[in-house]
């Protein structure tokens, strides 16, 4: 929510939103230093959620070096060593959103120190797929780097950004699908809707991008009218929506709502 007005806050309190969940991400440009990235988590740990609270909004995030950002294996150990610093704050519930963008050879090996990071502090993990065309190569890369570690519960993963020949692959690997409403790169309300008729309910989340790009935070609300114009009543509705996130977040202790 970084990338937002105070507006957008206000328009998901009407929406009737409890609470937003922000993955450390790409700031819009490389920073050039640890110490960018020290303030950066100051701000989602400590300022966003007091402006999230003006509106009766609780605010949770998670920690990490973007994958964008993760070519440079030194700023990354940099960043990676800073984490522990704040995985203890009242709002962090994991390490996300991790992952890949180019599916390079540096890009991997920082994924998998996130999840050994993610390991050692019993956290949560917030994975982060390729766009487009690198989409499918890199979420098998990513499952299997997940695989192959053997304390990985995947019950406590999702991996975020599936799209129609994604979602299968996470799925039936035990972990959590997270499908990402975002008009240019992502789905849209209707292409979720319609891979939930594919794929099922159990173990899925909307999401709402709200970055740099075009994005809408009001994304999953109007996903949810578009479910009831289709027919799906209520409780359906809320499971996706409501129940389905909270089930996953609640995994962690810190996640409680007011």
């Amino acid at each position: 929510m970084v990338s937002r007005t105070t507006a957008d806050y206000e328009s998901l309190a009407y929406a009737g939103c409890k609470a937003v969940n922000e993955p450390a991400f790409w700031a819009g440009f490389d920073r050039s230093s640890g110490d960018g990235f020290y303030d950066y988590f100051r701000q989602i740990t400590e300022y966003e959620p007091k402006r999230a609270a003006k509106f009766c909004i609780d605010h949770y995030c998670w920690l990490c070096i973007n994958p964008k950002e993760a070519e440079d294996v030194g700023l990354a150990r940099e960043v990676i060593s800073i984490i522990p610093d704040f995985i203890q704050c009242d709002n962090v519930l994991g390490i996300g959103e991790i992952g890949l963008n180019k599916n390079s050879k540096n890009e991997l090996l920082i994924l998998e120190e996130h999840i050994q990071l993610a390991v050692d502090h019993d956290q949560m993990i917030l994975v982060h797929t390729p766009h487009l065309e690198d989409k499918l190569k890199g979420t098998k890369l990513i499952v299997d780097a997940l695989n192959n570690h053997s304390k990985i519960d995947p019950s406590k993963v999702i991996i975020d950004h599936v799209e129609e020949h994604t979602a299968k692959i996470v799925l039936s690997n035990g972990y959590w699908a997270g499908m990402t409403l975002y008009p240019e790169s992502k789905v849209t309300p209707n292409r979720a809707i319609d891979m939930l008729e594919i794929f099922g309910n159990e173990n899925v989340w909307l999401n709402s991008a709200c970055d740099w790009g075009i994005s809408d935070p009001l994304s999953v609300p109007k996903a949810a009218l578009e479910m009831r114009r289709r027919g799906y009543d209520d409780e359906y509705i809320d499971d996706i929506v409501y129940k389905n996130p909270v089930k996953f977040m609640s995994q962690s202790d810190k996640f409680k709502l007011r």
